[in-house]
């Protein structure tokens, strides 16, 4: 504790020194809460370790680094909203998240308002029961979602997952107006990289984008569904509006490839130290993700999987390989992301409900759920990944969004197709449940809700 008040002592004429820019009438808060902030990560890490100067010369570089990041907006005050929170409902991280144009202080967009996001975590609330809200589209009328997150088609009739809708705490979140982020997205790129959850994502946006339009002949696939297949990269564009909507596969966001072993044999090891394809450096908007399939069973036992350089370890611990490949994807970023043209999100752990089993098991189930957890006592603990993942992103130079939707998804163990699959799966002798993707429409259309929220208030729309 007295080396963080020689720190803070030794950094008070900082703010005096400090870029003009950040002063006015929010410059000493915008300062003092960035201050606050990054003390907190170096507290949380081997402050106690660090000489008052060094700490220093550090936090005046992180400052610095926000200070241009700021001024590259006109006219903008910054809003400081909980960007990490717990299973327990507990804020456990703040940065600067949203940036807004002086001076909105609150947007309005049909019957919701959003107001003080400034002191609001739109990822910290709760699913109410709303019979007037429909979905964003209706039920089988996408022709873009795929068969496996189609429920409607694949016999699902009820439909009560769908009259659930996220609500902040704090806070109230516009609802979805598809017409308006097509409007924000305008002869731009925004591209989806991740897995199959990202893709749940992607094509959940998707159809709600078309959804909005009045002719639904104005968008059209730029790659078909073979060449993602055998490519792993997915496009729409929306011709009116000069705007591609892209997938990329990219499941561990490092690269996965094969090898030749002993006796002509060839199998897969994971490229720590490499990252998956860069085809999207340039995109306006990247939404990343990560981490579910860190749970499958050959990155689960680690053994001759991992590999640097040329060497494959023989075993290695997944949580060290999670973090490894994190720290490339991290490295990537602040080199290749060009800041003030890209804006980087990275969607958090999309929580899965096997009951009874795990995944690839027959004994998983989630069928015969039709509302959600009642409340947070019955919720999985906070993934462990997620707590890796906000440590990365915490030393990161380019600014990264976190989109925090494990909790919101935590309570959602009756979004899952479940038993409902296409029928050449429900033919299988093995077939298994699926209690980890989700139907659509869906619980990511909110997690596109919440998307477009974030944004909104940054475009600084009303």
């Amino acid at each position: 504790m007295a080396s963080f008040k020689n720190t803070i002592s030794t950094l008070k004429p900082l703010s005096r020194t400090a870029p003009s820019h950040l002063w006015g009438s929010s410059g000493t808060h915008i300062f003092y809460i960035s201050l606050l902030l990054l003390s907190l990560f170096f507290l949380s890490t081997t402050l106690t370790q660090r000489s008052p100067a060094a700490l220093v010369s550090a936090l005046a570089t992180r400052l610095r680094f926000a200070a241009d990041y700021i001024s590259s907006f006109t006219s903008v005050s910054s809003s400081n909203t909980c960007l990490f929170s717990d299973l327990r409902s507990n804020c456990t991280f703040s940065s600067v998240t949203v940036i807004e144009r002086t001076p909105v202080s609150s947007v309005k967009d049909g019957r919701y308002v959003i107001k003080d996001l400034g002191s609001c975590d739109i990822f910290n609330g709760h699913w109410v029961l709303d019979d007037s809200v429909d979905p964003v589209y209706k039920p089988g009328s996408c022709p873009y979602v795929e068969d496996s997150f189609n429920c409607f088609k694949n016999g699902r009739v009820d439909v009560s997952y769908l009259r659930y809708r996220w609500k902040p705490f704090d806070c109230q979140i516009p609802r979805f107006d598809g017409r308006k982020m097509l409007e924000m997205l305008r002869g731009k790129r925004l591209v989806f990289v991740g897995d199959s959850l990202d893709r749940n994502m992607w094509e959940s946006l998707v159809c709600a984008l078309r959804e909005s339009l009045k002719d639904k002949r104005r968008v059209f696939e730029v790659s078909s569904r073979s060449e993602f297949r055998s490519q792993g990269f997915y496009s729409f564009r929306f011709r009116d509006y000069r705007c591609s909507i892209d997938f990329i596969k990219s499941p561990f966001l490092v690269q996965e490839r094969k090898i030749s072993g002993k006796a002509g044999t060839r199998r897969d090891t994971l490229r720590l130290d490499m990252i998956q394809g860069s085809k999207y450096k340039d995109a306006d908007i990247i939404v990343f993700n990560n981490g579910h399939w860190w749970t499958h069973q050959k990155t689960g036992k680690g053994k001759n999987y991992f590999q640097e350089g040329g060497h494959v370890y023989k075993k290695m611990e997944v949580k060290i390989a999670f973090t490894k490949a994190l720290r490339t994807w991290a490295q990537w970023v602040d080199a290749n992301i060009d800041r003030n043209h890209t804006r980087v999100f990275f969607a958090g752990y999309s929580a899965s409900h096997f009951r009874k089993g795990q995944m690839d098991s027959i004994g998983g189930r989630c069928d015969a759920e039709t509302k959600p957890i009642a409340n947070e006592t019955g919720l999985a603990p906070y993934p462990w990944m997620m707590s890796t993942l906000e440590s990365v992103i915490s030393e990161m130079r380019t600014p990264v969004f976190y989109l925090n939707i494990t909790k919101m998804t935590a309570y959602r163990k009756d979004g899952h197709p479940s038993i409902y699959r296409p029928l050449e799966i429900l033919k299988a002798p093995d077939m298994f449940q699926d209690c980890s993707h989700w139907c659509l429409p869906g619980v990511p259309d909110h997690w596109n809700e919440l998307l477009y929220a974030t944004l909104l208030i940054s475009a600084g729309h009303e």
